[in-house]
């Protein structure tokens, strides 16, 4: 959202960003012509259990409905996110027109079900099948969620973009001699399944002389990570710090023999095209909730591991390892032959030219 504001500014329009209150100083951030408004008030997002609170995106979205009923035909466009779906329904409420709707993900009745458990994932689901059958043009960054949105009603075919990528586009000084080091970088939740990675080193080291992981972030599962090194006895090639700086996260891939995402479920996985971006291939899972698989070919920049079990994702670690320089070499090229599709530049010029062909038809 912060590049599409920027993009458009730098093309002569006015663009207003509806947020909630998320800053310490009494006044909003400056964004050079770009308008922040907080439409709501600032509040923790996340419970004491580490899933969302309701309260914050119920707020958010009241804050939007009164800001587009006062405003809403001041603007040619209003463009925002499903998720946290109620500034959606607001805008749907309101017949805002023309509408425009990124959809990260959309999440089948079975996975709301285990989330939220059997009435509250209902509600869930429900909530979302409604923001599905809103008019609007909808954008999506996987097949899988595509398909997805279709089949709970979306009446117009979503826009695939290419992706979201915004680092260098060249791919330059890899290293393709590398030490046999895993690296995962994201937050330590149940879906990224960070605890089954120190079994899967222990499966996978006796196979790979030298083998070590770092895990990197925090969340509500990391003491749980910290628990499984200890009782898989992985402590001496194991690491897991926490929060490291950005810097510190891309050099710790770029150092990788592979990136390791275990995840059950992910909306696209942007951290496997910042990888291949550094000539290292990812390790991801098969799963039904899982987009990231659409973003590795494998053996030419990763592996898809049967599982997120610990036994199928060693399997794949080795693969990757023993894939060496040749299978970097391949990352790099992949990368290479991509890198304009996967960029956030490409999507920010699809995404305004939907805009124009809206605003076309509709008229100011």
């Amino acid at each position: 959202m912060r590049s599409l504001a920027e993009a458009l500014v730098a093309d002569g329009h006015d663009v207003t960003y509806l947020t909630r209150n998320q800053w310490d100083e009494a006044k909003p951030p400056a964004i050079p012509g770009v308008r922040v408004v907080a439409v709501s008030r600032r509040d923790p997002l996340y419970g004491p259990d580490g899933n969302r609170r309701i309260g914050p995106p119920l707020r958010f979205g009241l804050g939007v409905l009164r800001h587009l009923r006062a405003h809403g035909t001041d603007y040619d466009v209003v463009h925002t996110c499903a998720f946290p779906y109620f500034p959606l329904l607001a805008a749907g409420a309101l017949r805002t027109k023309p509408l425009f709707v990124d959809w990260f993900e959309v999440w089948s009745k079975d996975y709301w079900r285990g989330y939220l458990g059997g009435p509250g994932g209902f509600i869930g689901w429900a909530v979302q099948r409604a923001c599905a059958r809103v008019p609007q043009q909808a954008f999506t960054f996987s097949e899988l969620h595509a398909t997805r949105l279709l089949q709970e009603g979306l009446r117009t075919a979503p826009h695939r973009l290419g992706g979201l990528y915004s680092g260098p586009t060249g791919v330059e000084n890899v290293a393709l001699e590398r030490a046999p080091l895993v690296v995962f970088a994201g937050r330590h939740i149940p879906e990224k399944r960070v605890a089954a990675i120190p079994a899967a080193i222990a499966a996978a080291r006796g196979r790979v002389p030298g083998l070590r992981a770092l895990i990197l972030g925090d969340g509500p599962e990391r003491a749980r990570t910290l628990r499984a090194i200890e009782e898989q006895g992985v402590g001496d090639c194991v690491t897991a710090p926490g929060f490291v700086d950005a810097d510190v996260v891309q050099a710790a891939i770029a150092d990788a023999a592979c990136l390791l995402l275990p995840s059950q479920r992910e909306g696209y996985g942007l951290v496997v095209i910042e990888a291949a971006a550094a000539g290292t291939p990812s390790v991801v899972a098969a799963g039904r909730d899982n987009a990231a698989v659409e973003l590795v070919v494998p053996g030419v920049n990763g592996i898809v591991a049967a599982s997120d079990g610990p036994g199928d994702l060693a399997d794949a670690i080795v693969a990757a390892v023993e894939g060496g320089p040749a299978l970097r070499a391949a990352t790099a090229g992949w990368f290479a032959a991509n890198a304009r599709e996967l960029s956030v530049s490409r999507s920010l010029e699809q995404v305004v030219a939907a805009y124009e062909r809206a605003t076309a038809v509709s008229g100011p």
